[in-house]
């Protein structure tokens, strides 16, 4: 540890940070990473409170104070009992579950305009509710796929949703806070090399050399060759 600095990594249910955290752990060794799983709408809440120094979040966020990378779209995704219709299909379009029920959790991470489906009976707190009231045979839930992965059960399947609202995964963090730690974590989930990790250069670089251009080659001068005897 050094001067007792650590890195606090928050991140929101679905996404799986270990690629980068592992690169921190070679890259950083002596700045140790905690990693904080927060609901979806408490990620910005706990980075502006200082809770965490960045966070993996979904869009959007509040850019007034905070800085954000997008990284990927995830795939929308209706979640079903195996037994179900929408089971049998490759992908449906959200046309396709006008008639069913389909649950909106309270922590429902797709911001949706006009939710798909018919209300259901009720609005679970937790996306991990909604999914058990699915099995159930209550309704259907509609997510980012990796939520699907998340929360997967056996007697439950699910099948891509087309042309309809995606989910952005973004890399988030207080503009006022963007520490040399901050940077260098950037650095990693940009997939920079070590020695621009922070997109400058490092104290104990050694100055690259300037190549010396290549002198010109001479050409032969002209009759210099010898002749050939012609018999």
């Amino acid at each position: 540890m050094t001067d007792g600095k650590e890195f606090r990594l928050a991140y929101v249910p679905g996404v799986t940070p270990a690629k980068w955290v592992r690169v921190w752990t070679e890259r950083v060794p002596d700045v140790p990473l905690t990693l904080i799983q927060v609901a979806p709408g408490q990620a910005a809440a706990l980075l502006l409170d200082g809770g965490a120094d960045a966070a993996f979040v979904r869009l959007p966020v509040d850019r007034e104070r905070l800085s954000a990378i997008p990284l990927y779209v995830e795939t929308t995704v209706v979640i079903v009992p195996k037994d179900h219709a929408v089971a049998a299909a490759d992908e449906v379009t959200v046309a396709d579950l006008a008639d069913d029920d389909v649950f909106h959790p309270l922590d429902d991470s797709l911001e949706w305009a006009e939710r798909p489906g018919q209300p259901a009976f009720t609005r679970p707190e937790t996306t991990a509710e909604a999914v058990e009231l699915v099995a159930a045979g209550a309704g259907l839930l509609v997510v980012p796929q990796s939520l699907a992965r998340l929360h997967h059960r056996r007697d439950l399947t699910y099948r891509p949703v087309v042309e309809t609202l995606q989910s952005q995964v973004a890399l988030a963090w207080p503009t006022e806070a963007t520490t040399d730690l901050v940077e260098d974590f950037i650095g990693i989930v940009r997939g920079r090399t070590v020695n621009s990790s922070r997109g400058r250069a490092q104290a104990d670089d050694p100055p690259r050399r300037a190549r010396k251009p290549a002198p010109p080659r001479k050409k032969p001068a002209q009759g210099s060759g010898k002749r050939r005897r012609t018999r």
